[in-house]
């Protein structure tokens, strides 16, 4: 122990000393933005490569680079996937700043593509576990109902799976869908979803940049298990007014954006409908005219540069969905988001950003079935935090990140009231519960040498629980014995505080291949309530509090990645989490506006593990990515299963995703894509026996039965309008169709009551006749296939 104590002891004093020898060989440093030369917005990840050092460094998620070096001449390369490179030859004697536009080598219609944006940081960055979503360039990738759509396309990259077809809801490393951190511009989304999952409220003519973390994830980002999907907005055009949209299907959308002041502030603004609703209205029936099913999105943001060292940014999000059954339902709900950033250069070196965010989801119901059964009822959760960054770039080979965040929640599990003076349902409410979440973290990145680098962090959390609030105590020996505990308004009920290390490492063969290894210990305070396997509107968020404890999440990755000669490249990555305070449920649980609902929950460990291959080629005609999981996710929790360990709803062996594009030229392109899944885990009766007249199911354990594997084939051609000189505007055609060959994927199946006699199974004879023969009871599997055949086709213009 004293031995292992001295290396740690003796590795940390070389990792000073070499920081120290660094510094002080240092004289001057250049930093700046690099940024489109088109719009005039700053690009996240480009790289800045020094030649005579062999070295170099990467935009931040603000676009702001800096280097330290020794005094003397240098040559600069500045770089970014589809724009041309910049070489700048320096004279390094003073401090600079180096503002940087780049060129993209032709014209590009934005869309969604997963492709390499950062051309050798999956080799040399010691983070791993990490994939990104450009918006950018087009890959055709056809989608359900021929909607773009971010969530469903990260649905086909390894270790991440959908939560069910059509949903936007998904899972990483065997982590629940309430286990992934969704950010928009840093504030949280809680329910990314529209029209119950088959839409995702992100409009990609808004989105500027997206990361994928499903391990590695830095210090800075906490409160979930399992992954981090950050979202940047972009930031409106600097230099002129444009204008980009679609007419689809089902929805129709546009983006309209300029210079506030030109080259020194913008806005961007971008709307987006369903119109359903408006074919509704179509009907001659006015039962159906009554009807309403849409939903809407509205994206805005706005920058300015008040000077070189200060800018602000302030940017929202709003969305909506809308049911209405006639009078007799109505359901709605959204989600609304705000963000005013501070973006501070304090030294050439010494980057912060202040960050205000706001978060709202809720939803709300009303029943009306008659006078006396009507009712609403609502449930809530905001979010108000306040955030401060701070990048410290020590030198290219050194890097210093931390910072502090505090969140204020709000919950509201429930309230229902009667819509009536003669409703004999009763008014309500579960008890608003508050806490605070307060965290500090910090990231060091260094480089040993050329071939080895390493990235350190360490986050620590406290949550606190505060009244006004009742809790429940029960006795174990007798679940009627409840006794109630009464909290004042800003009284303490309890504390948690945990630790979160984190480390990773890279290790370079040479410029082309690399090793890379993580580990990382995270911990999650907010809860989904949900018994379901995809992510609802109705589903309740809870905080850790009296009974719920924090998840707790250790994963241990290692990967090797490739490329060859930046046409292609690769990886292969295995992993294992274990992870602690994992909740189930019991048998017939009540979630439902429940004021005992610890009473309903049974708490235990999980583990999952896999392996995951990727290959993807990223120019040329044909290009695309074939992406195979294969992994295993189970749950050990005491009450459940009789204690033995069982597969969760999201254990799918395996995964196997093929996207592939053809640009045929400027004007036809053609696109792919193939899905194979192992079935999920499901329950089914083992038995039966009748009671009263009735077929009764007797279930065995859980999940040991699997769903038929799903499989199906997209695909989608895409016209470009002509070139053509001095022309302000262009327009393409977008045709697709999902699931080409009309396979009955099993969305669910469910066991009915059949009579082998064909008549009806309850029978109410007649008076003063004999009865028939009691019927010969049995049942029969029914397989419910949610899309099968669907063809889209979506008009796209921009100006």
């Amino acid at each position: 122990m004293l031995f292992f104590r001295f290396r740690v002891i003796f590795f940390l004093l070389f990792c000073l000393l070499t920081v120290y020898s660094d510094v002080l060989a240092q004289k001057y440093t250049i930093s700046g933005y690099v940024k489109d030369a088109k719009n005039g917005e700053e690009l996240i990840g480009a790289s800045i490569f020094i030649v005579e050092r062999n070295t170099g460094v990467y935009t931040n998620e603000y676009g702001f680079y800096s280097i330290t070096l020794p005094a003397g001449s240098y040559t600069l390369l500045y770089r970014y996937v589809s724009f041309q490179e910049q070489k700048k030859i320096i004279e390094l004697n003073k401090n600079q700043q180096l503002n940087i536009e780049l060129s993209g080598e032709g014209s590009v219609v934005e869309d969604v593509v997963i492709e390499e944006k950062r051309s050798d940081i999956d080799i040399k960055d010691p983070g791993m576990s990490v994939l990104s979503v450009d918006v950018a360039k087009i890959k055709t990738v056809p989608v359900l109902f021929g909607e773009t759509d971010i969530l469903k396309t990260i649905q086909l990259l390894p270790g991440i799976q959908t939560a069910g077809e059509g949903s936007t809801g998904f899972n990483v490393r065997g982590g629940g869908t309430d286990q992934n951190l969704i950010l928009l511009d840093e504030a949280t989304v809680y329910n990314a979803s529209h029209l119950m999952g088959f839409f995702s409220v992100f409009n990609a003519d808004a989105i500027k940049d997206i990361d994928v973390y499903k391990g590695g994830i830095p210090a800075k980002y906490g409160g979930r298990l399992s992954s981090l999907l950050d979202i940047r907005m972009r930031e409106g055009n600097l230099k002129k007014y444009s204008g980009t949209g679609g007419i689809g299907t089902i929805a129709s959308r546009f983006t309209f954006e300029g210079p506030i002041v030109k080259d020194k502030g913008s806005f961007i603004v971008s709307a987006r409908r369903t119109y359903g609703d408006l074919f509704l209205k179509l009907s001659p029936k006015e039962s159906i005219r009554k009807n309403q099913l849409y939903f809407y999105d509205f994206n805005v943001k706005a920058n300015y540069r008040i000077n070189d060292n200060n800018r602000i940014f302030l940017s929202g999000y709003f969305g909506r969905d809308v049911f209405k059954f006639g009078n007799a339902f109505k359901f709605d709900w959204g989600n609304a988001t705000a963000t005013a950033r501070w973006n501070h250069l304090f030294t050439e070196k010494l980057f912060s950003n202040i960050t205000l965010i706001y978060s709202n989801f809720d939803y709300g119901f009303g029943v009306n079935f008659s006078e006396s059964q009507n009712f609403t009822a609502i449930s809530r959760i905001q979010d108000y935090s306040i955030k401060g960054d701070l990048s410290y770039f020590i030198t290219p080979k050194h890097k210093l990140y931390f910072g502090a965040i505090s969140t204020y929640h709000r919950f509201n599990p429930g309230a229902i009231k009667p819509s009536g003076d003669i409703s004999i349902v009763n008014s309500t409410q579960m008890d608003v519960k508050d806490a605070l979440e307060t965290a500090i973290y910090g990231d060091f990145d260094f480089k040993i040498n050329d071939r080895f680098a390493v990235r350190a962090g360490l986050r620590g959390t406290i949550f606190h629980n505060f009244g006004p609030g009742t809790e429940y105590t029960y006795n174990p020996n007798n679940p009627a014995d409840i006794d109630t505990l009464k909290f004042k308004r800003g009284e303490l009920i309890n504390s948690f505080v945990g630790l979160e290390p984190r480390v990773s490492a890279a290790y370079n063969f040479n410029e082309n291949q690399s090793i890379k290894a993580s580990y990382g210990r995270t911990l999650q305070f907010v809860h989904q309530i949900s018994n379901s396997a995809t992510t609802l509107p109705v589903d309740v968020w809870m905080p850790s509090g009296y009974h719920i404890k924090p998840q707790i999440g250790d994963q241990y990755a290692i990967g090797y990645f490739i490329n060859f000669n930046k046409m292609f490249d690769g990886s292969i990555e295995t992993y294992y989490k274990f992870m602690q305070n994992q909740i189930d449920y019991r048998d017939g649980a009540n979630l439902f506006y429940n004021d005992t609902l610890e009473r309903e929950l049974r708490v235990g460990t999980g583990q999952s593990y896999g392996v995951e291959l990727f290959f993807r080629k990223n120019t040329g005609k044909l290009n695309g990515w074939i992406s195979y999981t294969l992994a295993k996710t189970t749950r050990t929790i005491p009450g459940i299963n009789n204690g033995e360990t069982y597969p969760v709803k999201n254990d799918r062996r395996h995964n196997l995703s093929i996207v592939a594009s053809y640009n045929l030229n400027k004007r036809h392109a053609f696109g792919a894509t193939f899905v194979l899944m192992s079935g999920t885990p499901a329950t089914f009766p083992v038995g039966s026996y009748i009671y009263d007249n009735r077929l009764v199911p007797v279930y065995g354990y859980r999940n040991q039965y699997r769903m038929p594997a799903y499989h199906r084939l997209d695909i989608s051609y895409t016209l470009y309008s002509k070139e053509k000189p001095n022309r302000k505007w262009s327009h393409y055609w977008n045709f697709s169709i999902y699931n080409v060959y009309n396979r009955a994927n099993a969305y669910s199946i469910t066991l009915r009551e059949k009579d082998t006699a064909d008549r009806p199974i309850f029978y109410d004879p007649p008076t003063n006749t004999n009865p028939p023969p009691p019927p010969v009871l049995k049942s029969e599997a029914v397989k419910v296939t949610l899309f099968k055949i669907i063809p889209a086709i979506t008009w796209n213009f921009q100006f």
